[in-house]
């Protein structure tokens, strides 16, 4: 079973930038696509970014394009979210996810992605 952790959030002011990194132990990503997800108090999780396995293919959701961008490091079993001009509500816990089923794409639903990390909050002051 794979663990993933989440670092890099932080407290930022508007315009400013973060980079997240999620670190996987235990099997390797490689082969799986990865995605960010984010959430705040009282809603819903919400899809942010997505990568395929190779890193050939990247999905945004429309509120951070241009902003944001996703990467991966296969070698070192790594994915990574570039977050620039960002916004305040872009607050909340950010978190990183993968998924035991090889394919080709990315999904950009949660419920395609079985194995979470426990989040890193993202703070954009005003």
């Amino acid at each position: 079973q794979v663990q993933l952790v989440e670092s890099g959030g932080g407290l930022v002011q508007t315009g400013g930038s973060l980079r997240l990194s999620c670190s996987a132990s235990g099997r390797t990503i490689s082969s799986y696509p990865m995605a960010w997800f984010r959430q705040t108090p009282g809603k819903e999780r919400e899809f942010v970014a997505a990568i395929t396995w190779s890193g050939s293919s990247t999905y945004n959701a429309d509120s951070v394009k241009g902003r944001f961008t996703i990467s991966r490091d296969n070698a070192k079993n790594q994915v990574f979210l570039y977050m620039n001009s960002l916004k305040p509500e872009d607050t909340a816990v950010y978190y990183c996810a993968t998924t035991r089923r090889p394919m080709t794409t990315a999904p950009t639903v949660p419920l395609w992605y079985d194995s979470w990390g426990q989040g890193t909050q993202v703070t954009v002051s005003s």
